[in-house]
């Protein structure tokens, strides 16, 4: 496990296979805003409905500078079909190998029904065109959460967050 991130760290890069073929990685953004979203499962109601909400919003996300990338384990192929299933506007970057997802600290101990297992905690991370943290959100409910997320990217520039206004809005 890495250290834990908090507003103001350096944001862990990345190169990851995409939907639609390639890589993305986090440094080809530097100089603007990016909204990284972690979520467990393409193609699962929670999941699906995160991804079509920040679809939906992409155009008011470009119009800030900002980019949205969602990450999960599943393979490029699921994403290329999760993607084409929802008409979704947003870069899906696979992290089979969960690394990035281990270095977001989102890699966690779930509990289900007394089942104790391993997966990925639903986590949005905002980074600033400087490549730090400027917010996070832990444990999202989906619910009203990308328009959060826009409201904050649209509140004007993210530099390097203040460590009194605290991410832990779980």
């Amino acid at each position: 496990m890495s250290t834990a991130l908090e507003a103001g760290s350096i944001a862990p890069d990345f190169t990851l296979p995409r939907d639609g073929g390639g890589t993305v990685s986090l440094k080809e953004f530097r100089g603007k805003t990016v909204i990284l979203y972690f979520y467990p499962k393409d193609d699962t109601p929670g999941c699906t409905t995160e991804a079509i909400g920040f679809s939906e919003q992409s155009e008011a996300f470009a119009k800030t500078g900002a980019v949205v990338i969602g990450i999960s384990k599943d393979s490029a192929q699921k994403h290329d079909k999760f993607k084409a299933k929802y008409d979704l506007k947003v870069v899906l970057a696979a992290d089979e190998a969960l690394d990035t997802i281990k270095a977001y600290g989102v890699w966690v101990e779930k509990n289900m029904y007394g089942r104790k297992y391993m997966g990925i905690e639903r986590a949005t991370y905002l980074i600033n065109a400087d490549g730090k943290i400027a917010k996070m959100w832990r444990k999202v409910r989906v619910k009203g959460h990308v328009e959060e997320v826009l409201a904050v990217t649209q509140s004007g520039p993210l530099g390097s967050s203040d460590p009194s206004d605290s991410p832990d809005n779980a």
